[in-house]
């Protein structure tokens, strides 16, 4: 079950992975990462901002487990 209706600027999960054009588990990923952070919620239903799922989609990451996107030499 989705949220009805959420603050202007929040957005779930499920919206946030389609604003990015990522799939849900990535945005978790993020959040285990510690590239977004909750806004809120439950535990089973967080809302994240606008501006951080911006924000982390935007973010350097790294390609390889351990590896750090500055470190990448092409």
């Amino acid at each position: 079950m989705e949220y009805l209706a959420l603050p202007p600027g929040q957005l779930t999960t499920s919206t946030a992975a389609l604003a990015c054009g990522v799939q849900p588990a990535t945005i978790r990923d993020w959040v285990r990462r510690g590239l977004l952070a909750r806004a809120g919620g439950t535990p089973k239903r967080p809302i994240y901002r606008v501006t951080d799922v911006l924000a982390a989609r935007d973010a350097p990451k790294p390609t390889r487990s351990g590896q750090r996107a500055s470190d990448h030499v092409a």
